[in-house]
């Protein structure tokens, strides 16, 4: 999937998502659980809420302009679910947050990118993710 240069930032930004997802899967029923647990929720914050804003700010409003609403509504529901899971922490979410998080990524990257690269211009997208 070619990504258009204003969405290459992005799409970079879940390869870091898609890292944290596989550090989970594999701390899970270990004794680095907890550490790592602990570290994916401080990344949370500094890494993957401000990539989330960013999609809400400038992305979601545009593709809901081209009447892309279950798109929106979905990606929407995602961002709100996992940042339950980090705000109630807790080891029971950290499996939940890690298999949520992959799909979303992929789901973004299949899906919601590809049609805002097919409806709203490159221009366009150009000045929303600046």
């Amino acid at each position: 999937m070619r990504r258009c240069d204003a969405l290459r930032a992005l799409s970079s930004e879940h390869h870091h998502g898609l890292v944290i997802t596989v550090k989970v899967k594999r701390a899970i029923g270990t004794a680095e659980a907890e550490r790592v647990w602990q570290e994916v929720r401080e990344r949370f914050v500094t890494e993957l809420e401000p990539h989330f804003q960013e999609e809400e700010v400038g992305l979601l409003p545009a593709l809901e302009r081209v009447g892309e609403t279950e798109l929106v509504r979905r990606t929407h529901a995602d961002h709100a679910e996992l940042r339950r899971m980090i705000r109630e922490g807790g080891m029971q979410n950290m499996a939940d947050f890690g298999e949520l998080l992959s799909q979303h990524i992929r789901f973004e990257e299949r899906e919601l990118f590809e049609v805002a690269q097919q409806k709203i211009s490159l221009d366009d997208l150009a000045a929303l993710m600046k």
